[in-house]
């Protein structure tokens, strides 16, 4: 089989130099074109010594390179950018996976007030999918545009899946998810909040008025449970790690909730979902055990009065955001799932 010709648009961020990471091992992929408007000239790998002797690509200035000679074009880039390149390389026949906003809120007007950009192309975001494969794998196999889930939101809605699709959730209760994430998914970027001094050696919320994968995480889950009538209450936390999300999920069950056949159910319902674990009852799953890998692992505890807990762990890089762009992309050339995400999690 001919390789994937890959490009990468905004290579020098942390979801950017992921996807290098996995893609520059991926026996079906051959990485093409990498952009970054500060660094064009410079080689890859003198920027991410981690990469010496595996990608020997120099960084391309975006407005000369021709993207239009890959397959598939990775935006890691600010919001609004993937918007404003899309549509020619639609044209061209280019398959488009971004890893920013732009195509995640089908609602052109709820993009526009959370992220103050006027969306400006609202038809190729009509035929845009939502890029969860563990929910949406056979439109994701047709699609040309991905839009790829935040972080926060894949935690809560592979969290949440199998109780919304089979209508256990009472919700005249809010759903409440308390999520946790390291420091790297701020960005690769100077900011008071992220420096060492600032976010070491302390744990603090953020959002809490409203956060931006609010909109994104309510969407979806109105969508799953076919009930517009789903209240969530969000609130994300830094925490002080370079890597990792933990999302404790909080939700009352109806009368067909059965909690004794939770278990039962989370485990077939992802029987077949090679990057989702379903712990045995009892355990607590830990972020250091998904560290690096493309795998979230999830827990589930009955509580008193008919709620239930889950406890779910990613990586937020990779599982949260350039794993699950592969994984996306393996389904759009109709690759093995795994393909060149068979990375075992670090540990210690």
């Amino acid at each position: 089989m001919e390789k994937i010709k890959v490009g990468i648009v905004g290579g020098t961020g942390y979801t950017g130099v992921e996807l290098l990471r996995l893609l520059a091992r991926h026996p079906n992929a051959q990485l093409q074109v990498i952009t970054s408007r500060g660094e064009a000239g410079l080689p890859v790998a003198d920027m991410f010594p981690s990469l010496r002797g595996v990608v020997d690509l120099c960084f391309s200035d975006p407005t000369t390179v021709d993207l239009t000679q890959c397959d598939v074009v990775f935006f890691a880039t600010p919001h609004g950018v993937a918007m404003a390149q899309a549509p020619s390389l639609i044209a061209a026949g280019v398959k488009v996976i971004d890893l920013a906003a732009d195509f995640r809120l089908q609602d052109a007007a709820e993009f526009e007030k959370w992220y103050k950009l006027p969306h400006s192309c609202t038809d190729v975001l009509k035929r845009a999918v939502y890029g969860l494969p563990e929910l949406y794998a056979a439109d994701v196999q047709q699609a040309q545009v991905i839009g790829n889930p935040g972080c926060y939101p894949t935690t809560v809605l592979l969290g949440l899946a199998p109780l919304l699709e089979q209508g256990f959730i009472d919700f005249s209760v809010p759903i409440i998810a308390d999520a946790k994430s390291g420091v790297s998914g701020a960005g690769r970027k100077a900011e008071v909040g992220t420096l060492f001094s600032e976010s070491s050696d302390n744990l603090k919320a953020y959002g809490v008025a409203g956060h931006r994968h609010h909109p994104e995480i309510l969407a979806q889950l109105k969508k799953l449970s076919a009930n517009d009538a789903v209240n969530l209450i969000f609130v994300p936390h830094l925490i002080p790690m370079i890597r990792g999300m933990l999302t404790t999920l909080h939700v009352k069950l109806n009368a067909k909730g059965q909690q004794q056949r939770l278990q039962q159910l989370y485990e077939q319902r992802y029987a077949e979902a090679v990057f989702v674990d379903v712990m045995p009852a009892g355990a607590l799953p830990e972020t250091r055990s998904v560290r690096g890998a493309n795998v979230l692992r999830l827990a589930i505890y009955p509580q008193a009065a008919d709620y239930v807990t889950i406890i779910v762990v990613q990586d937020n890089l990779v599982k949260g955001a350039s794993g699950q762009a592969v994984q996306n992309m393996n389904l759009m050339f109709n690759l093995a799932p795994d393909a060149g995400l068979q990375v075992l999690p670090l540990l210690p």
